[in-house]
């Protein structure tokens, strides 16, 4: 039994939800997302509250609605409050410099890195070491970030690379003689 699709989410005042067959668009003030969600989950909007219903004997239809609840749980907080995800810079010379929608990096290759930011997503860099990307859809500020850190990743000798800011780098001994 799927204890995160029993969770109703509530709706806060500002956003409209609208659900039309199986799918679901959400509207506020950070944006517009839509989701097409499983036809064995069906969703109910009641008193700002939206409740998950599907057949419990069928475990497919149980896993779908709790995968729905979570997305529109999501989607629901993104147009809201929105989302971001921090990056740091960690090594001589490494630098970050966002303009409009291209991240210029500098990762120790012989040549910079000029990442293309796609719509929906916002750049900006707090510092040279610093990126800061925020947007209303969680899956893709995340898949952004991902991207931009696989340039470069932490690697565990001398901790350089481009991680997350509350990510944790396991460091390893340097072989001795």
């Amino acid at each position: 039994m799927s204890r995160i699709a029993k969770a109703p989410v509530n709706i806060p005042s500002g956003v409209e939800i609208k659900v039309d067959g199986s799918s679901v668009t959400v509207k506020g003030s950070k944006g517009l997302l839509a989701f097409d969600f499983d036809p064995s989950v069906s969703m109910q909007i009641a008193d700002n509250v939206i409740s998950m219903h599907w057949n419990k004997d069928d475990k497919n239809a149980t896993a779908q609605a709790g995968t729905a609840r979570a997305i529109v749980n999501n989607m629901v907080i993104g147009v809201s409050a929105g989302f971001e995800r921090k990056l740091t810079l960690v090594g001589v010379g490494y630098r970050a410099q966002a303009k409009e929608n291209i991240l210029s990096l500098s990762l120790g290759f012989s040549h910079p890195v000029d990442f293309e930011v796609p719509v929906g997503v916002s750049v900006e860099t707090p510092s040279q070491t610093e990126i800061v990307l925020k947007g209303s859809d969680k899956q893709l500020v995340g898949q952004i970030a991902a991207k931009i850190r696989a340039y470069r990743p932490p690697e565990p000798y001398k901790g350089k690379g481009v991680r997350y800011s509350d990510e944790h780098v396991a460091r390893k001994e340097a072989k001795k003689k």
